[in-house]
């Protein structure tokens, strides 16, 4: 390790000293020395541009292909496909205009390199040229900002009345899971009303909160559309469904939400991938504290008959833990008095 270290250091040295010397060669040229011979060295850095061009291109090319099914993940919503669409499309235009500008980029320094009987062409301005670069990519980013605000607008408007209501609460670290029960209405919270038994702040005194119940995992069915509600405890987490291509920032003090309809089961996944262990997952996209890479919750996407039978078996808060409406009114009353 150390004879690395003084390798690189020596290589580091000796690059110094020829920049250096190559400094100190362009200031006597600028100062009017009689010593301009024109290098060698100015061919071969316009050579070895062509030869970086074609060299770091073809590598990216190889590399895109080679990993493309490993940052491609498959598509589990209906929303994702959209999603996917206005991201290839995007991909479309800026990756031919980046293709476009760093071939010129390359290529100019090979075909303009340096010639002392060359000379600058002064082109102090054209109108309609500059007319045109910026008309078409004002034009070109106003379709995509559209289309990107048309399906922001879509998936954060109000869900169809028949979504499944689902509670997502981001903390230090972890996600807590409530779902609204047979009405299909969350009850009210309050973070004043958080305790050890009651960790999302629940008023169990609001009828809407007494069929409510926890889920150690996000159970949701297929084909159906679902309505995550989302919060934070304490601070800014951010839920990411990679495979629904569903991202949302929990912020404390501001809920917001995200509906979807998921089109794969997670069998029907795990055959896709051939991964028998495969599962959907929240994951957390914001650096919220040493903990943050533990933010992890299963997502089980199952046909609606099963989500119907595995609904109806769960208990709610109250008949896990009837202690909870026992001492709702002792703390109600304990809040109205700081009020």
């Amino acid at each position: 390790m150390y004879g690395f270290l003084i390798a690189v250091g020596v290589l580091l040295l000796l690059s110094i000293i020829w920049m250096v010397y190559r400094i100190q060669t362009l200031v006597s040229v600028v100062k009017g020395s009689d010593k301009k011979i024109a290098s060698g060295s100015n061919k071969i850095n316009a050579i070895l541009f062509v030869v970086f061009l074609v060299g770091s291109g073809l590598l990216m090319f190889w590399y895109s292909i080679k990993e493309f099914d490993n940052y491609q993940l498959p598509i589990a919503s209906e929303h994702g496909v959209v999603t996917d669409r206005l991201f290839w499309i995007t991909m479309a235009i800026t990756g031919v205009v980046f293709l476009i500008t760093h071939i010129l980029l390359f290529i100019f320094p090979y075909k303009y390199q340096y010639k002392e009987s060359r000379k600058a062409t002064f082109y102090p301005d054209n109108n309609k040229l500059e007319i045109i670069w910026t008309a078409v990519p004002g034009v070109v980013l106003a379709g995509l900002v559209i289309s990107g605000w048309m399906a922001w607008s879509d998936i954060t408007a109000p869900a169809p009345e028949n979504a499944h209501v689902i509670e997502v609460m981001g903390y230090q670290f972890a996600w807590d899971i409530r779902y609204a029960g047979k009405d299909n209405v969350l009850g009210e919270h309050d973070f004043r009303l958080i305790t050890a038994q009651n960790s999302a702040g629940v008023n169990f005194k609001d009828k809407n909160a007494v069929d409510d119940f926890f889920s150690p995992v996000v159970v949701i069915p297929k084909g159906e559309p679902v309505l995550f509600k989302i919060r934070a405890r304490d601070v800014l987490h951010s839920v990411f469904a990679p495979h629904m291509r569903l991202k949302m920032d929990a912020v404390p003090g501001m809920p917001t939400r995200f509906w979807f309809v998921a089109t794969k089961t997670t069998e029907e996944m795990r055959a896709e991938t051939g991964n028998p262990e495969f599962n959907y997952e929240i994951a957390c996209t914001e650096i919220c504290g040493r903990g943050h890479n533990g933010m992890r919750k299963v997502i089980e996407v199952v046909e609606p008959e099963a989500y119907q039978k595995w609904f109806a078996e769960q208990k709610t808060f109250l008949q896990n833990d009837p202690s909870l409406a026992n001492g709702m009114e002792t703390e109600m009353s304990e809040l109205a008095e700081i009020q």
